[in-house]
């Protein structure tokens, strides 16, 4: 049986003292193939997170991937990050935390969960004619 990674355990350890401690979590990525983030916010092969839970919805940090949902420059997405691709977990305040290895992802051992959420919501189809007011008595 292979052992279980205490990398998970440890950035939820720190994610929650940094909320209870009202300071600003951060997650720093090594992006790969499995990584899934705004492709346009990465810097020399690493993207820097706001992972607060203000800036993010629906944040899970699970064994083999961290999944939320996150707004850029006002557009929503769907962020999806491997496990091994983080680097370090800390307060934006203070910067006490962890950094981690980096362990390359087996793009054939591991794939991502399917979600129907990462496809972009269809658009309301629009009204036909111009819009008008009546008065009603």
């Amino acid at each position: 049986m292979q052992e279980l990674s205490t990398k998970p355990y440890l950035m939820r350890a720190i994610y929650d003292w940094c909320v209870d401690s009202g300071y600003t979590p951060y997650l720093t990525v090594t992006v790969d193939a499995l990584t899934r983030v705004p492709m346009e916010y990465v810097k020399d092969g690493q993207i820097v997170l706001n992972i607060g839970p203000i800036a993010v919805e629906r944040f899970k940090i699970g064994g083999e991937f961290i999944e939320f949902s996150a707004r850029f420059n006002g557009s929503g997405r769907e962020i999806l990050i491997p496990v091994g691709s983080v680097s370090a977990i800390y307060a934006r305040e203070n910067g006490q935390g962890l950094s981690f290895e980096v362990t390359p992802a087996e793009v054939a051992g591991s794939e991502p969960p399917v979600d129907s959420r990462d496809e972009p919501p269809p658009e309301p189809p629009r009204p036909s004619r111009k819009p008008s007011l009546r008065r009603v008595k």
